[in-house]
């Protein structure tokens, strides 16, 4: 992890950063999340499963970090799965008016996407924003590490 300290310092200090990975997809994959206020970690989640998907790694990412950040605290959550953001800010409010069913079958990952759109709902002081993955974005980058953790015998 102090390789991806020193190595990026670009992008923002403040938010939760999310990321989610599975290699092969789908195959063994992990997540991981770092809330950072002024530059400093505060908090950090991370774990993996052996069977899994990116898309649910992302979720589970989103889910933990979420949980970073104490009740009535302001801050942007950041994940670089344009996926998972659209999937929260514009598809959950329709699929929930339709009993949690999309048009073309049903919701994927809906045991996650479910409580993740019931989370942020519930958190109007939290922000979900995209940011582009692999671009140097320091804390993106740190929680890309701590999402891949599980297939490198040092954290």
């Amino acid at each position: 992890m102090a390789e991806v300290l020193d190595r990026y310092i670009e992008g923002p200090t403040d938010g939760v950063f999310t990321d989610g990975s599975a290699s092969p997809n789908p195959g063994p994959g992990g997540w991981g999340a770092v809330y950072v206020v002024g530059g400093e970690i505060v908090d950090q989640a991370y774990g993996h499963e052996r069977h899994t998907t990116n898309n649910r790694m992302e979720l589970t990412a989103l889910l933990h970090g979420v949980e970073l950040v104490p009740e009535g605290t302001s801050a942007v959550v950041y994940t670089d799965s344009n996926l998972a953001v659209r999937t929260i800010t514009e598809w959950a409010a329709g699929w929930e008016r339709n009993g949690w069913r999309r048009k073309r079958g049903p919701v994927e990952n809906l045991d996650l996407v479910r409580p993740l759109y019931e989370r942020f709902r519930a958190r109007p002081e939290l922000e979900l924003r995209w940011i582009k993955a692999h671009a140097g974005n320091r804390w993106n980058e740190y929680a890309d590490s701590l999402a891949t953790a599980y297939a490198r015998e040092e954290l």
